[in-house]
Parts: C-alpha cells; structure tokens; sequence
C-alpha cells in the first residue's frame, strides 16, 4: 500500500503522538497530550505520514520569525516532531513530509525554516545547514571571584503572570538585535515559569532574579534551580542556570555575580549559551570558568534566496554573482546579484554568468554570519568561476558577532 503523505486532523493526535513517541522512545500520556495541544497547534502545519490510515511518521512546524545581522526579522518555519517509526525506516516518509511543508512553507511566504537536529546527518539533503553554535559553561565558584566592585539591583521575585511579562519583555527586547535568535511561542513563557503543567516534562521548580537599572527598569533575568549536592559534609550544590539575558552589560555581570555568590554552591552550569561568551572576562581566575560540547545549535534552510540576502545588512561592501545548488528550486538552482554593504543590500535574478556556486545548506549555515561559507561548503563543495570569488562572499557574509539563538524547539 502506498504511503499517504497528508495534514493531521484533530481526531488523529492521539494516534499520531503515538507514533511519535514510539519514534523518540518514551511513553507519555498520549491521549493527554493530545487534548493539550488543540489550542495551540496551528493544524495547517502538522503532517502525518499515513500507511494503510495508521500514522506511521510525523513533521510539525510553528511560525515565527528569525532575527537577521542588522536586526531585521524574517518570517520562518520552526520545524520539530519528526520522526518515523522503526517499522517503516528507508521508505521515504520523511523526504515526503519534509518536502510537503517546504511547499507550504513557500506559499505561506515563509523565507526560512528552522531545527534543531537530533542527528547530524540527515538534514543537510534537504538544504539545512547549521548556522548557530551552542556551548556549555560551567563556573567552579570556589576558585574565582568577581573583577571590579559587588553590583546592585537584582531582586529574587515570585514566578507569576506579573514577572512573566516583565522577564518577556527584557527578551523581546534583546531577540530584536540578536542575530540567530526568534521569537517564542507565547504558550512556552508559562511552561518556562512552572505556570502551566508541561505534559513531556515534571512541572518546572526553581527561581526567577531580575535585574534593574538606576531607573528601576527591568534590563535583564536570571531562571535557574538547585540540584543538592554535599562532599566531605560541605555543601557545593550545582545550581543550573536555565536562562540569563540581558540588555546591559551591567545587569550581564551582575546576574552572574549574583548566581555565582550564592550560598552553598559549588558549581554553576548553564547549557544552550554561546561559545563567545563574556564570562571568563569577568573572573579573577578566567580558568575558573569551563567551556564544553561546542556543538552545533540551531540550522537553517533558505526557501527565499532574494529576499533573505537583502533583509540582513553585511559590514562590508561586495558585490557578487551567486549560483545556489537547491534540489526544490524549479530550475534546480537559482542564481542572483548581490550587491551589499552596511545599508543593505540588493539582490537580482540575473542571467549573468555566476562567479560562485554553492551547495544551498552551505549559505544556510552561512547566512546569519557565524560560519564562514567556505567551511560551510567543505561537505558538498563549490564552483568557483572567478578566482578569489569564494573568499570574497566569505569575508561578505561573516559577522563580527556571532549569532546564537538561546530558544530550543
């Protein structure tokens, strides 16, 4: 029987998280699960993969928007729950829904879409390249203590509909000049806090700090928990930083000050944070501070060539013919001019000759300015038909700033 490649109705979740669960392994409560999500899923973006009317592989996306170098947003898919049982490996499933949602993508006017992968070899075929990197931290508090003087103005405060909004608004402020970054499902903000019961995972526990300014506002939070931990009958708990942002560079090292000073902590940890992270700087024992499993974090797939180059800014001028190798693309590629600099950019369909070819996962991974293309092109190589033509989009597309988004899906 042929596979039937179609858009989940209401009445099929219990079925469909059923197989997806089986797909990552767990057992939830899958019937509740599927009476949590009626109310926030959007079911022109949920996809089933049907054999015989049983789902058998399934493919979600949610609509956001992605923060561009220059602080422009695009729209963009955020892809997640993709997974195909066992029993129906190597049929095409996934290349079936993926291409499915592409489609819908593109009508939708969506000019990218967005995962985190599970498994680095599989998305790169359909034109994801991994375009942010994300670290791990950990501060041995016992070997270090803070440069310059104790800072002031964080207040521990009570997780409730109040601090939500006060610690969303510090975020959206610092999303719109984040490179990599997005914009959160409002639904998430109360799981994040323990407000709302997550289905997937325990209730969250733990405690909201905010930092303000002279002022009195709000510029920056902390969200973490303990875990207890004692040897030798002295206590040297680890406290997990969930989330830190901030909008200064005060209420940055303020914020870690404050975690790090905090009683009966041994270690502080954070993970899903940037591997240029200000921490070590902070430190009178930079060494105190520990970067580990630096690896790639969220991937990018452009649908929209055009109008992806000319919504970021680039900080310096070039100009250049650029042939991009994309299988869903009508012609199998497309091939524009670009000419950018600091104020933006232009980008043509053109017929002129192209004095670059690249694969398009490779100006995925490229695009936010993180990874320079010509690594980004290792894996599936490049044409280059002017001599010097990759080094010159490389240098074009790179940022001082390396982009990072802070947000899993």
């Amino acid at each position: 029987m042929a596979i039937e490649i179609r858009r989940v109705r209401t009445d099929e979740l219990t079925d469909y998280f059923d197989a997806m669960s089986t797909g990552f392994l767990a057992r939830p409560d899958v019937a509740r699960l599927a009476e949590d999500v009626v109310g926030t899923w959007d079911f022109e973006r949920v996809w089933g993969a049907f054999d015989g009317g049983r789902i058998r592989g399934t493919f979600r996306t949610w609509a956001t928007e992605l923060t561009v170098p220059g602080g422009a947003t695009i729209p963009a898919a955020a892809v997640t729950n993709v997974t195909v049982m066992p029993t129906h490996r190597r049929r095409g499933l996934m290349r079936g829904m993926t291409l499915a949602e592409h489609a819908a993508a593109r009508d939708r006017g969506e000019i990218a879409a967005l995962l985190y992968a599970a498994e680095y070899p599989i998305y790169g075929r359909f034109g994801y390249g991994p375009g942010c990197r994300e670290a791990k931290w950990a501060i041995d508090v016992s070997s270090t203590t803070f440069t310059g003087e104790s800072g002031a103005g964080v207040e521990l405060v009570t997780p409730n509909e109040e601090s939500r909004d006060l610690m969303k608004g510090v975020f959206e402020a610092w999303r719109a000049r984040q490179p990599g970054e997005i914009r959160r499902r409002e639904f998430r903000w109360d799981s994040d806090l323990g407000l709302r019961d997550d289905v997937w995972d325990p209730r969250w526990k733990g405690f909201l700090a905010l930092h303000r300014d002279r002022s009195g506002a709000v510029d920056g939070y902390a969200r973490y928990r303990g875990e207890d931990k004692w040897e030798r009958s002295q206590p040297r708990n680890i406290l997990t930083v969930d989330e830190l942002h901030a909008l200064t560079d005060d209420a940055y090292a303020t914020l870690w000050r404050f975690l790090a000073e905090i009683d009966w902590v041994g270690t502080v940890k954070a993970e899903r944070r940037t591997a240029g992270e200000r921490l070590p700087w902070l430190l009178t024992n930079a060494r105190a501070a520990h970067l580990s499993d630096v690896v790639d974090g969220m991937w990018v797939r452009l649908f929209d060539l055009r109008r992806a180059l000319e919504a970021r800014t680039y900080e310096r001028e070039g100009r250049l013919v650029l042939e991009v190798v994309d299988a869903e693309a009508p012609d199998g590629r497309i091939r524009v001019e670009l000419e950018a600099g600091p104020d933006g950019a232009t980008a043509r369909k053109t017929r002129r000759s192209a004095e670059l070819t690249v694969d398009v996962s490779a100006l995925g991974s490229a695009y936010l300015g993180g990874i320079g293309l010509r690594k980004a092109s290792l894996a599936r190589g490049w044409d280059e038909h002017r001599t010097g033509a990759l080094a010159d989009a490389d240098a074009l597309l790179r940022t001082l700033d390396e982009p990072w988004c802070s947000t899993f899906f």
